[in-house]
């Protein structure tokens, strides 16, 4: 069920200069949020901007019994991310979710394979949960710039996650992006495995032709501009393949959760 709440910042925590995880005291949400579901916000009280941004739900957060939020990562960006990065505790988030089509967590003995770049480790939080609860063996292949861009290693490593990392300038793990050790490693692999992706869309066309190249099966987590997360906008389309044509749905509604090779790459702007 989707529910609009004025939720009340726990705690903002400045992961850098431009990251920041936003606590938010959204139990009504975060109850019904699947992996993958995205929630709209923006700060209460305010006129600009006018409308409310996407965010991926990192986070269900929990005390010793019960759940009692969610969190999001943001990158400082523009007026809408800027706002996000100051927010005090106390302050008021419009929150409305969760919204669009989940993850679908894997099952033992195949392996469960996340690749994520930059804010797009944020749908992977609650998705390693779920497949920690399984007992799905998981990998994050995760790619920055440099270090300093990549976050919340301690978090998956005490799921049991294996990290393979990438930075682009060299500073950890491997020298490239992350699509880097992800081809050496499906190559290589003879096990099944599924992979997840989110990030920017040249990287999950990338990650999609890699696994159409080795038959495995793909998710992808598309990030696009929203207005209003509800399908009236039309903002958010992207292009799909169906019966060999090309058509564009809303990725709010159809998605934002796709199959890797459901999307018509060559046709994404």
């Amino acid at each position: 069920m989707v529910r609009d709440v004025a939720a009340a910042v726990i705690s903002n925590v400045h992961l850098s200069a431009e990251y920041n995880v936003l606590a938010l005291a959204a139990p009504e949400i975060a109850l019904n949020t699947q992996p993958g579901q995205f929630v709209m916000v923006k700060p209460s009280g305010r006129g600009d901007p006018l409308l409310r941004r996407p965010f991926s739900v990192f986070e269900i957060l929990r005390d010793s019994s019960h759940v009692i939020g969610l969190s999001l990562l943001s990158k400082r960006i523009g007026v809408s991310t800027g706002l996000l990065f100051d927010a005090r505790p106390g302050d008021r988030i419009l929150c409305l979710g969760p919204l669009g089509r989940p993850f679908v967590p894997v099952d033992p003995p195949v392996e469960a394979w996340m690749v994520a770049g930059g804010v797009g480790l944020a749908p992977f939080a609650s998705l390693a949960e779920a497949l920690g609860r399984r007992g799905t063996p998981t990998r994050l292949y995760y790619g920055g710039r440099r270090a300093s861009d990549l976050f919340y290693l301690d978090f998956f490593e005490r799921l049991g996650v294996q990290l393979v990392l990438a930075t682009e300038d060299g500073s950890r793990g491997v020298d490239g992006r992350v699509t880097v050790p992800l081809e050496r490693d499906l190559r290589g692999h003879s096990h099944l495995c599924a992979l997840y992706a989110c990030g920017p869309e040249p990287m999950l066309s990338a990650v999609a032709k890699l696994a159409a190249a080795v038959g495995r099966p793909l998710q992808v987590s598309v990030e696009r501009v929203m207005g209003c997360g509800l399908g009236g906008c039309y903002s958010c389309v992207i292009p799909v393949r169906d019966g060999g044509q090309s058509h564009f749905v809303r990725s709010c509604l159809a998605g934002p959760v796709f199959d890797g090779d459901a999307i018509d790459w060559d046709a994404v702007q």
